[in-house]
């Protein structure tokens, strides 16, 4: 699929996800809150996986789906626009933080996260704030956060 520059509004990626069933949730996540959702390959699974496609349902529009063949092609197209690296090793929290209605909002990849040049490149990386002795929550339990902040802030339903 082709990426749609001229696309206005939030989009969600997410860095090489590999569990279908979190990428087919916050896919229904997307469609449902408004936001385009990007996917930074490789994906650790296909898109006929059944995990995926149970969970998807008839959610899946391929008009508010955009693929990138690597990171540096995603960094590439997104030279000119804000990156939001929501990250455990965010320095302040994402409710402390103005969005525009432009960001693309970047989730790790579940098992691993994104690479470290990323959270060196990347100014604005965010958290979700949590009981210090836990790990991290579920990528899209996550992404359904951050997003309804987004929209909250922006007013965009």
């Amino acid at each position: 699929m082709t990426h749609n520059l001229q696309y206005q509004g939030l989009k969600i990626a997410l860095f090489e996800p590999d569990i279908p069933q979190n990428t087919a949730a916050i896919m229904r996540t997307c469609a449902c809150l408004g936001a385009k959702l990007e996917i930074i390959e490789p994906c650790g699974f296909s898109f006929y996986d059944k995990r995926f496609k149970r969970v998807v349902m008839d959610y899946m529009d391929n008009r508010d789906l955009f693929f990138f063949k690597s990171i540096d092609h995603f960094l590439d197209i997104k030279k000119d626009q804000r990156i939001v690296l929501m990250t455990t090793k965010g320095n302040s929290s994402y409710t402390n933080f103005k969005f525009n209605n432009n960001d693309t909002i970047l989730f790790g990849r579940e098992s691993a996260g994104v690479p470290e040049k990323l959270h060196k490149i990347i100014k604005n990386r965010l958290k979700i704030p949590m009981v210090s002795s836990k790990r991290s929550l579920n990528i899209a339990s996550s992404v359904a956060i951050v997003l309804s902040e987004c929209i909250r802030q922006i007013k965009l339903i």
